[in-house]
């Protein structure tokens, strides 16, 4: 494929992506401008704007909302992202290459990485506040617990993913089982993972807002939850729009990330 149709094509995406953009607001705007529904339930975008600039400026005397900055409530959820996502990857590719290597292993530990995955995160958030307080500690837990069953799964489709061959072909080059893990079985595995990567983020973006119910602030999914007491839904529109800009950058900067790592994809 040509160097100018790989551009057309990401420029006809681009403008695809804005035009869809551009007619969200646009009804958005129509509806609130025709008064459809109490500005308690939508409220209008240029509301929304407001809390916005307000959430970045000193205000009264106040600064931002909730006494803290938009980058300061971003920067505390980011921070516990970064810890649960990050312990999530450090035990989760380890566990799914044990997990689908040994078979013992499997039969023993399978079913208690399923069972986490199918719990919702306020079914056991509760316990982690009982067990690790009302700080940072329980909301780690809770997003390490969110991201690492998408990581060890990923890990165990790209293993069964491998074709055997290759990792005849590496035993009978005289490569340890060690060797075989290292050289073969992880480069090999390298798409699955980053799209458990991808879904473990997503599912850590999406948990945040119940991690941060309780003492969540700063914290933006924590801003989020404290607009229920006086009904400011244009923050939490606000919100919801800040970390949903979040996680599309950082699934994008994931996926470039993908493509200069895994250039093969898709190709063998």
């Amino acid at each position: 494929m040509s160097t100018d149709l790989i551009w057309r094509r990401r420029i006809g995406d681009l403008a695809l992506r804005l035009g869809a953009v551009a007619v969200f607001f646009g009804l958005w705007w129509f509806v609130t401008d025709r008064g459809v529904w109490s500005e308690i339930v939508v409220p209008k975008p240029s509301s929304v704007w407001e809390r916005f600039i307000q959430s970045v400026t000193v205000h009264d005397d106040v600064r931002g909302l909730s006494g803290y900055f938009l980058w300061e409530h971003l920067w505390a959820s980011a921070w516990r992202l970064i810890r649960g996502v990050g312990w999530a990857i450090v035990i989760g590719i380890p566990l799914g290459l044990l997990l689908a290597t040994s078979r013992p292993v499997r039969v023993v530990l399978e079913p208690v990485i399923s069972f986490i995955r199918s719990l919702p995160p306020l079914a056991y958030f509760s316990l982690l506040i009982i067990w690790f307080g009302i700080e940072d500690a329980s909301k780690v837990w809770l997003l390490f617990l969110a991201a690492l069953a998408p990581i060890a799964l990923s890990v165990i489709s790209g293993v069964e993913g491998v074709r055997t061959d290759w990792v005849e072909a590496a035993r009978s080059l005289g490569a340890s089982r060690l060797q075989v893990v290292g050289h073969t079985l992880l480069p090999a595995i390298l798409p699955e993972l980053f799209t458990g990567l991808r879904l473990s983020i997503g599912f850590a973006f999406s948990t945040i807002v119940a991690a941060e119910t309780v003492d969540g602030i700063p914290g933006i999914g924590g801003l989020a939850w404290s607009t229920k007491k006086f009904l400011q839904t244009d923050v939490a529109i606000m919100c919801v729009l800040v970390i949903g800009v979040c996680a599309v950058g950082i699934d994008l900067l994931i996926r470039t990330l993908e493509r200069r790592l895994v250039p093969w994809k898709g190709r063998v």
